[in-house]
C-alpha cells in the first residue's frame, strides 16, 4: 500500500451513535403503543425513514420528521398535539447526547497523524456531525471534514477529487461494509471494517466481503498494524 489519506466514518467508529437511536426507538414505540405492536410501529417509522432519505437525507432533524409522520399515520392523523411536543422533545434528547469515544480511536488518531492525511466522511447532518466532532475533541487530528449526502461510488469520487488522490492510495475505515465498504473497493480503493454491536437496518448486506483490499478488525488500533 502506498496510502496518503486515511478516511475514518464518525457514527459508530469514532463515537457512539446508534445506540441512542436505539434507545429513542424504543422510547417511540412505548409512546405509540396504544396503536399497534412494537414490531409494527418499528416497522412503520423504517419505512418512512426510508421513504424520507431522498428529501431529508440521514440525521437527527430528518429522524424526527419520520417520526412525527409515522406517528400520524399510526395513529390515522388523530395524535393530540401533546404526543407531537413529546416526539419533538426526544429529538432534541437526542442532539443532547453525550460523546463518547469508542476504545482505541484517540489512541490511533495520535499514531497516524502526520504520517497521513486523516479525514473524516460521514452522512448525517453538518450541523450536527460538525458539533458532534468539535465536543469529541478530535477536530485537531483531521485535514478535511467531509459530510456526505450519501456514500456511493459517486460521492467517494468527488471527495477524491477534491483531496486530489487516487483511489488507490486511499482507505475507508468505517463500521457498514454497504457504505463505507463495498463503494470503496469498487473505485479501487482500500477498506477497513469495524463492526458496531447495533447496525442500522438499511446498512446490513447479505453477503460475506472477499476482497484484496479488505480487512475486518475488532477494534480500530488494528488499523495500525494492517498499515504498517
Amino acid at each position: 500500500m502506498n496510502l496518503k489519506v486515511i478516511a475514518f466514518d464518525a457514527d459508530d467508529t469514532l463515537f457512539v451513535n446508534e445506540t441512542y437511536f436505539a434507545e429513542t426507538e424504543e422510547k417511540f414505540c412505548a409512546l405509540m403503543s396504544d396503536y399497534l405492536s412494537k414490531q409494527s410501529i418499528s416497522q412503520e417509522l423504517f419505512k418512512i425513514e426510508i421513504d424520507n432519505l431522498p428529501k431529508y437525507g440521514y440525521g437527527i432533524k430528518g429522524y424526527i420528521l419520520s417520526m412525527i409522520e409515522a406517528a400520524m399515520t399510526i395513529s390515522n392523523n388523530t395524535i393530540p398535539i401533546e404526543v407531537v411536543n413529546k416526539i419533538i422533545k426526544f429529538g432534541k434528547e437526542l442532539i443532547d447526547k453525550p460523546i463518547v469515544l469508542l476504545d482505541g480511536v484517540e489512541e490511533t488518531l495520535e499514531a497516524l497523524y502526520g504520517k497521513y492525511k486523516l479525514v473524516v466522511a460521514t452522512k448525517g447532518d453538518l450541523l450536527d456531525q460538525r458539533r458532534k466532532l468539535h465536543n469529541s475533541g478530535l477536530g485537531k487530528y483531521f485535514h478535511h471534514i467531509e459530510v456526505m449526502s450519501d456514500k456511493q461510488q459517486i460521492d467517494y469520487l468527488d471527495l477524491l477529487r477534491r483531496l486530489e488522490v487516487q483511489p488507490e492510495a486511499f482507505m475507508m475505515i468505517g463500521n457498514s461494509l454497504k457504505s463505507d465498504v463495498l463503494p470503496v473497493l469498487e473505485i479501487g480503493g482500500y477498506a477497513v471494517h469495524i463492526p458496531f454491536h447495533t447496525t442500522w437496518a438499511h446498512e446490513r448486506i447479505n453477503h460475506k466481503i472477499e476482497h484484496q483490499n479488505f480487512k475486518s478488525i475488532k477494534i480500530i488500533t488494528e488499523t495500525l498494524s494492517i498499515i504498517k
